[in-house]
């Protein structure tokens, strides 16, 4: 009984490994346009979401300079300077601490040695 339940069941998985790769499985060829387009269109579409953030955007409008206008210029620029841009924006270091976060840091520090120092006497 052992013997046919394992020789159905090995016979079963040796069928879906031959059929699963045939099915999944699409390769092909791509053009060297396909790729060049894709990433700059990608780059492209790095450098407008970074423009679409609220603090870029305030930054920009303190410059004088709309956020329409900048998508706008963004959009003239040739694929060579979006993708230096796009790796400018990617080289940034993310999660730095902003001004509020330094201020909060220093006063729990500044908290800590003060109520270390009270309860040491």
């Amino acid at each position: 009984m052992k013997s046919s339940w394992t020789r159905m069941l090995c016979r079963l998985l040796m069928g879906l490994m031959i059929w699963a790769p045939m099915q999944f499985a699409q390769a092909g060829m791509i053009g060297t346009d396909q790729l060049v387009t894709s990433s700059a269109g990608n780059d492209r579409t790095t450098v407008l979401e970074f423009l679409g953030r609220a603090d870029v955007a305030s930054q920009l409008q303190s410059f004088g300079l709309d956020a329409k206008s900048a998508k706008d210029r963004v959009n003239a620029m040739t694929d060579q300077e979006v993708h230096a841009m796009a790796g400018q924006i990617n080289a940034m270091p993310a999660g730095a601490m902003s001004d509020g976060a330094t201020v909060l840091l220093v006063l729990l520090i500044v908290g800590a040695v003060v109520w270390w120092v009270w309860f040491r006497r």
